[in-house]
């Protein structure tokens, strides 16, 4: 491993790039802790279920809302962006028509996309200034400084407000030059690698918590007591769930194609086997994403509706359950719905990003074909067959690996900080963007005639179902 490294930075330009990166993830660190001087606290200092939700959000978007500062709104608002005008593509047949036109399709689309971006970060940075102005704080100024308020009036300077939303929607519209820079100049994608550091950011202060509620005696595994039998347990979790991200994240069906033969003069050309790879996990991380999202939001607007009635009425106790039940993460309920919607979504997004009409005309324009299978309509029909069968395969495999930290953070008590590290959106974030960053770096050293990092452990080939 020390002879790869060594070849690594010995690579001039690989040297440069990998620099570059780490460089540009270090500014974005940077920033991450500078904070707006309108806000006087952060919700992370306050706790409750609004901090618990921000940071459930912060897993998978590279952001930390507790904490005010200028990167507040990390780079999910053009992930927002770009998912929408993903979904828009599939339906709206302007954009469909844009995404065919190649190069300058794509340029136009990331226009649009950065214009959606900006929009989003407005009405984001608004809202939570508005939230953190209610929220909070004393003599009604909230979570905001008494300096940048008046006391005439409703109380309000307008000024502030703007230069909150400025100083917020410029930090994201950075942050995404951040990544436009790093895929053009550095290693990798830069938005991931954005994402990634933020996870990998919060592991220290998880482990340290760890380490504080630890008790070095055997607690026979009970509820918020983490014991010598807890932590090998968590080890042990940990490491399964990686492997099993792991496999799941390379799994392909492959599909056996053959091309058809041809005669040129003497010679007859074609007539090869190859094989074409279907991801089993084809949705990623959207469908955890989403379902994640659906199931926060419920239960803090059924808790800020039932503030609305008396404490003793009927309303405000079936409200307040309401709100409970879908906040209770180690309920039965709480899981089954986490588990439908993981299926629900997975189906959904792989309806949208799959199209296996597509697929078809292509092999067949290509003139290659799936034995057994003529082109065109039963091509299509096998392939959607397929497809169905492994996406069920997958969404299975993610909805374990989504519960695992609810189940870990509702039956051993495990702080959700720690619980978060082991499966859901975090997890396969973190290993997909490692494995898409090994195989960069893998590019650069084949080209050079160098073995790459993953030969000795398979040569990159990936598990076959």
């Amino acid at each position: 491993m020390f002879e790869k490294l060594r070849i690594i930075f010995s690579i001039p330009e690989l040297r440069k790039k990998i620099l570059l990166t780490i460089g540009l993830l270090a500014v974005y660190r940077i920033g991450f802790h500078i904070p707006l001087p309108m806000v006087a606290t952060n919700l992370a200092d306050e706790g409750g279920a609004t901090a618990e939700f921000f940071e459930k959000v912060a897993v998978f978007s590279a952001s930390d809302l507790r904490q005010a500062t200028i990167f507040g709104l990390g780079i999910m608002p053009y992930i927002s962006a770009s998912i929408i005008f993903q979904l828009l593509g599939s339906v709206y047949k302007p954009l469909e028509e844009l995404k065919k036109e190649g190069e300058a399709g794509r340029k136009k689309l990331n226009e649009y996309t950065r214009y959606l971006t900006v929009l989003i970060c407005v009405v984001q940075s608004y809202m939570y200034m508005k939230f953190m102005l209610m929220s909070g704080g004393e003599a009604g100024y909230g979570n905001i400084n008494p300096n940048f308020l008046n006391g005439a009036g409703d109380g309000l300077f307008f000024g502030w407000q703007v230069v909150a939303v400025l100083v917020m929607t410029c930090g994201t519209v950075f942050l995404m030059w951040l990544g436009e820079q790093i895929d053009e100049y550095g290693i990798g994608n830069g938005i991931s690698l954005l994402i990634m550091a933020g996870i990998l950011a919060q592991m220290p202060k998880a482990l340290f918590e760890l380490i504080g509620n630890m008790k070095t005696e055997l607690t026979g595994l009970s509820r918020g007591q983490i014991g010598i039998e807890t932590l090998v347990l968590l080890v042990v979790l940990f490491v399964g769930v990686v492997f099993g991200v792991v496999f799941i994240t390379l799994g392909q069906r492959k599909i056996p194609t053959q091309s058809a033969k041809f005669t040129r003069g003497r010679r007859v050309y074609g007539g090869t086997r190859q094989y074409l790879p279907l991801r089993i996990n084809q949705a990623g991380v959207m469908p955890i994403i989403f379902a994640s999202s659906l199931l926060i939001i419920p239960g803090m607007l059924l808790g800020g509706l039932a503030g609305m009635f008396e404490s003793d009425s009927s309303m405000f106790g079936f409200l307040n359950y309401l709100g409970l039940t879908l906040n209770d993460q180690g309920s039965f309920f709480f899981n089954f719905m986490y588990v439908v919607m993981i299926f629900f979504f997975c189906y959904f997004w792989t309806a949208i990003t799959f199209n296996p009409k597509e697929m078809s005309d292509n092999l067949r324009d290509s003139g290659t074909f799936i034995p057994g299978y003529r082109p065109g309509k039963r091509t299509t029909d096998y392939l959607e067959k397929v497809m169905v069968r492994i996406t069920y395969v997958g969404a299975a495999f993610l909805s374990i690996v989504a519960i695992v930290p609810t189940v870990v953070y509702g039956s051993l008590g495990v702080p959700y900080s720690i619980a978060g590290f082991y499966g859901g959106t975090g997890l396969l974030i973190a290993v997909s963007v490692a494995f898409d960053l090994v195989q960069k770096i893998d590019s650069h050293l084949v080209m050079r005639n160098y073995r790459g990092l993953l030969e000795g452990a398979g040569g990159g080939v990936s598990p076959v179902v």
